[in-house]
């Protein structure tokens, strides 16, 4: 299972990148092995500011639907167009093309409450 050093995840299996004031949000290599085929998401948020742990959107699996939090307040500045036409990269490339949203962080101190890698590995193994 892959669980890039240079990210923070939540308890709830979504992973940022911050570059900068913004930010990249996607779902974790864990999270997408759980759910199983992606078949559709759905962020009707972008231009919304939301605060962390705040629903963003909602992904579909063949088995069962998830509610998406955010890992840290922020302005949805852009959704993941590709995964409108083609979910299932959120299963083959969860850390990169299967990326969800961008946001223009609020308070980017929020990140330093969220897991490093090896917590999150903690959390998935326990």
């Amino acid at each position: 299972m892959n669980i890039p050093e240079n990210l923070k995840y939540t308890k709830d299996h979504e992973w940022i990148k911050v570059e900068g004031d913004t930010a990249v949000i996607g779902i974790t290599d864990y999270a997408q092995g759980e759910l199983g085929d992606i078949v559709f998401v759905e962020i009707e948020t972008q231009g919304e500011t939301l605060n962390q742990g705040d629903v963003f959107g909602s992904i579909e699996a063949v088995k069962t639907v998830s509610d998406l939090f955010m890992p840290a307040g922020g302005e949805i500045l852009e959704v993941n167009d590709s995964i409108n036409d083609t979910p299932e990269l959120i299963n083959t490339d969860p850390f990169g093309k299967g990326w969800l949203v961008k946001v223009k962080l609020t308070d980017p101190s929020e990140i330093d409450g969220l897991l490093d890698a090896a917590q999150y590995k903690e959390q998935i193994e326990a």
